[in-house]
């Protein structure tokens, strides 16, 4: 794997697994994730997924999921 940057081609980071949650849509205008070998996340847009990837921390992702369970962003889609 060649060394990780925020907005490396996600097509670089080499064969991972990627996610969507449960509640996308079928029509592939989701975000997805992917655990990196080195204990970091991978995040991209499904619609583009040779596209950009954003790599966070096991840390970074923690607190976003925290965030999400606990309501912090759902002014955003209200």
């Amino acid at each position: 794997m060649h060394h990780l940057y925020n907005g490396i081609p996600a097509g670089q980071l080499g064969p991972v697994a990627w996610l969507k949650s449960s509640h996308s849509n079928p029509n592939g205008n989701c975000v997805e994730i992917a655990g990196l070998p080195d204990g970091q996340f991978a995040v991209r847009n499904s619609r583009h997924p040779e596209g950009p990837a954003l790599i966070y921390t096991r840390d970074e992702i923690a607190a976003l999921i925290a965030g999400a369970r606990s309501g912090d962003f759902d002014h955003f889609v209200s």
